[in-house]
């Protein structure tokens, strides 16, 4: 359906090209002149091209606070539960549950029913994250990224690590131009509730060939001086996939997915 409005609305604005320059039409458009010019009549050119949040999954962000339940795959190791708890101090509203054999069905039942706005599981491979799926409650949509060289809180081995800031987090997003870029900007952007000016603490989410690196900091400014202190974690996150519905949905639309020959070229980038 949505194939077939955009051929009909190309189709109106090549006619209306025509109409405006006086030129003839093309000739796959001739049979089809007079209904085009009716419609034409009906079209509001002012509201052409402008997007509405009113179908969106996110149209009540920035209104509620999201609610965040982070758990793991199952029989996690000591190494991803303590990646799972450095997590929960990322996300503000977030709490940690530990999966044991509870299935993904229940899991979604029991947020929904909890009124949780998004499911955060990591995943790991012999002791090392390496998987981190974002699932938004109650309809989708559910984003699934590889990690890649996640660094603790203590592998940093920072004597001035201090605790960490639970203020709500100003957010950076670099690169993310494209209109893909710009749906996994927002899957994670409302992850967080939105910040008080004051705050001094930032995440940064920054795209570079298709990778995005996260950094989490907090700053202190000192006249002109701006001093930076990372406090972990850092990882690097790769999209494979994004599915228009919930974790356990197996029959769900695919938005976007990662395919091996989308590797070959170095110019082909998804964001």
């Amino acid at each position: 359906m949505e194939g077939k409005e955009r051929a009909a609305y190309e189709h109106k604005v090549q006619v209306k090209e025509a109409i405006a320059e006086g030129k003839a039409l093309p000739t796959e458009l001739q049979g089809q002149d007079q209904k085009l010019r009716e419609q034409l009549d009906f079209d509001d050119t002012a509201t052409e091209g402008q997007k509405t949040h009113l179908d969106d999954e996110y149209a009540r962000a920035g209104i509620d606070d999201p609610k965040i339940l982070i758990t793991t795959s199952r029989s996690p190791s000591s190494r991803l539960t303590q990646f799972a708890k450095e997590l929960k101090l990322v996300f503000p509203n977030a709490q940690r549950m530990n999966r044991g054999n509870t299935v993904q069905k229940d899991l979604i039942d029991a947020c929904t029913a909890n009124d949780v706005t998004d499911l955060v599981i990591v995943h790991e491979h012999r002791g090392m994250p390496d998987g981190l799926i974002v699932c938004h409650l109650p309809y989708g949509p559910t984003a699934q990224f590889s990690l890649i060289n996640p660094v603790l809180r203590h592998d940093l081995k920072d004597p001035n690590l201090g605790t960490v800031s639970e203020a709500y987090p100003h957010l950076i997003f670099h690169n993310f131009k494209t209109p893909l870029g710009q749906r996994v900007g927002n899957i994670l952007k409302f992850l967080f509730p939105v910040p008080k000016e004051d705050s001094k603490r930032v995440m940064t989410f920054a795209n570079e060939n298709d990778y995005i690196s996260f950094r989490h900091h907090v700053y202190t400014q000192n006249g002109k001086e701006v001093e930076l202190r990372e406090i972990g974690p850092r990882f690097e996150m790769k999209l494979f996939q994004i599915k228009l519905g919930t974790i356990d949905q197996l029959e769900a639309e695919t938005e976007f997915v990662l395919r091996p020959y989308m590797n070959t070229s170095k110019k082909r980038k998804a964001f």
